[in-house]
């Protein structure tokens, strides 16, 4: 059962980052007009977002792996979740507790993972 829950998590996360691939132009326009890059910035997050389930399963700096992608899921909320909260959609509220819980389960991942 251990696993199953581990490959629970890690399939949606990497199919996340493919889709960051897939889905570029899409995802920039959601970023704030302040940051430069956003195209860039787009496919650094795929290659993080698929990066770290890499990292788990071949059990190479996992916990480093873990951590990062909870920096990366809570930096979703702050710099993009919660502005758009603040401007009025409420529908992003959804976004910012599902990317919280996923950074919390990474930081259990990584708590658990021994390298």
């Amino acid at each position: 059962m251990k696993n199953t829950g581990k490959y629970l998590y890690i399939i949606p996360i990497a199919i996340f980052g493919l889709m960051h691939f897939a889905n570029a132009g899409q995802l920039s326009q959601m970023m704030p007009e302040w940051m430069p890059l956003k195209t860039v910035l787009v496919y650094l997050t795929g290659i993080g977002l698929i990066a770290a389930p890499v990292a788990l399963i071949i059990n190479k700096k996992a916990k480093l792996a873990m951590t990062l992608l909870a920096v990366e899921l809570l930096s979703f909320v702050v710099l993009i979740h919660l502005m758009h909260v603040i401007g009025g959609d409420q529908m992003s509220i959804a976004q910012v507790l599902k990317d919280t819980a996923l950074a919390g389960a990474a930081l259990y991942i990584a708590a658990n993972s021994s390298d």
